[in-house]
């Protein structure tokens, strides 16, 4: 028990740094063939420790950027969510005692990943094994069967592989027949990849308008954040006319790029009115919006046109429970600590699933953490959607390793999707991203810039928009079936022994 209780520490940081910002992708197999190994023909006790001592090493690495908020709130975040990583511990032991183990382990690591992403609270979707596998044999499956199946592979080849070492000695054909089978998964996907149809072309400007001072504050600077990004507009505008620069289609700015309501405030909505009519196009605002509530506030993406004035909205459909909300409030407010009342409203969620339409471009829009979340860029992406754009701000997290395990997340939607993607964000990563994951333009972070590029337009989607979101849920009642089936004899086994010495 010491030695596997090593092995599952040692995996979980290895599974960490797997991830950006180290991002060494050949120790996503070895991390999950060792936790496999530590759990195998365990009992159920012992898989739930095992696991969750493996998650809290992974989610300790892995956000570790949590601690910009706190540290509190990072080791409570992580030991939360090793709790899910407990459970599927006890899983991948219950499972690791039927024939194709493997094939049910994997199940279980998907079904446990997709309830672990949609509770409590909408879930926590990062951390997925799927977000890693980009630049690797196993990128093949992401737009057939979406970050679901794509971490599924990943964790039945750590399984095959496993099965090939335990059985290289004693049992060398089952160890080449599992060697086989990783190389079919991995091989697979590629004899035959979704097509992708384009029709026409768009141009993009993206604006980036960076925070003063340490750049991890943003409230404090709004105004000048804000500011920023109309003179680096009305630029783009000034160059445009001077034929220095295209006219773009439409201009992103990022999220927050007003933090107060453009609709009541006079100064924020004449900054953007002269922006958009200085550049000629319409620009897609990213602003914090009052909602009817008084205690309550919308993150929206707003159509700006330089004619019309505003028009059609996103709504970010998942708000951070705790950073953006507080879950009962009127039941923890009595109690809550300081940090809570940093967050005066509460974020509301949005239920758009219609892709946005600018100068005749249809604009799958996600809002920052909803690019992690399987529905809302499905929804969009079905409905027609010829282009994806992410307004992100990044600024509390500008320090850590979270802006480029963002970005990470943004390419593997990029190549699930096959569409072309572009980020803006107010000091993070900003750039566009090709249908194949490839970044193709770019803004470094903590720099003021505007970037004006040409992205296809692509029609129809990859089975992957339609399959993916369910996979998870598929996971789910597999590896619950799959355990159930595990345990019957072995509560078989018990009863006959308590039976047995009862008789004696």
């Amino acid at each position: 028990m010491p030695l596997r209780l090593l092995v599952a520490v040692l995996a979980g940081v290895a599974l960490g740094l797997a991830f950006e910002p180290v991002r060494l992708v050949w120790l996503l197999p070895v991390a999950l063939a060792a936790l496999l190994w530590c759990v195998r023909g365990a009992r159920l006790r012992r898989g739930l420790g095992l696991g969750f001592v493996f998650g809290a090493a992974f989610f300790l690495v892995h956000i570790v950027w949590i601690g910009a908020v706190g540290s509190d709130a990072w080791v409570a975040l992580s030991l939360f969510q090793a709790l899910y990583v407990g459970v599927a511990g006890a899983g991948l032991a219950a499972v690791s005692r039927l024939r194709g183990w493997p094939v049910w382990s994997a199940a279980v690591w998907v079904g446990v990943e997709a309830f672990r992403g949609a509770w409590p609270f909408g879930g926590l979707t990062w951390g997925r094994v799927g977000f890693g596998v980009l630049d690797t044999p196993v990128e093949g499956w992401l737009p057939w069967a979406g970050v679901h199946g794509a971490g599924f592979v990943v964790v039945l080849v750590a399984g095959l592989l496993l099965w090939a070492v335990l059985g290289v000695r004693d049992r060398p054909r089952e160890a080449a027949l599992a060697v086989a089978l990783v190389a079919v998964a991995l091989t697979v996907p590629w004899l035959a990849q979704p097509g992708r149809d384009t029709d026409g072309t768009a141009s993009v400007g993206i604006v980036q308008g960076d925070v003063p001072g340490s750049g991890d504050n943003l409230v404090a600077h709004h105004r000048e954040v804000t500011r920023s990004h109309v003179a680096l507009t009305r630029k783009l505008g000034a160059d445009v006319e001077a034929g220095r620069k295209p006219r773009p289609d439409f201009v992103l700015w990022p999220e927050n790029s007003t933090a107060v309501d453009p609709f009541a405030d006079t100064q924020a909505r004449e900054g953007i009115r002269a922006a958009a009519g200085a550049v000629g196009v319409p620009v897609l605002v990213g602003g914090m919006v009052d909602a009817p509530d008084p205690g309550q506030v919308l993150n929206q993406g707003i159509v700006w046109d330089p004619v019309s004035g505003p028009g059609e909205r996103y709504t970010k459909r998942h708000p951070v429970p705790f950073g953006e909300y507080i879950p009962f409030r009127e039941i923890i407010g009595d109690w809550s600590s300081e940090r809570l009342g940093l967050i005066p409203r509460d974020m509301v969620a949005g239920t758009d699933k219609e892709p946005l339409s600018i100068a005749g471009v249809e604009v799958a829009d996600l809002i920052c953490f909803d690019v992690s979340y399987d529905d809302v860029l499905a929804d969009q992406v079905r409905r027609g959607a010829e282009v994806v754009v992410v307004q992100t701000s990044n600024a509390l997290f500008i320090h850590t390793g979270q802006i480029e395990q963002q970005f990470a997340i943004s390419r593997v939607r990029a190549r699930e999707t096959g569409r072309t993607l572009v980020v803006a964000s107010v000091n993070g990563r900003s750039g566009v991203v090709d249908a194949d994951g490839e970044v193709v333009a770019a803004i470094e972070p903590r720099t003021r810039a505007v970037l004006v590029h040409e992205v296809p337009l692509t029609v129809g989607h990859p089975p992957a928009v339609v399959v993916g979101p369910w996979l998870g849920r598929a996971c789910v009642l597999v590896a619950l079936a799959a355990v159930g089936w595990a345990l019957l004899p072995y509560r078989r086994r018990r009863a006959e022994t308590a039976g047995h010495g009862g008789n004696q």
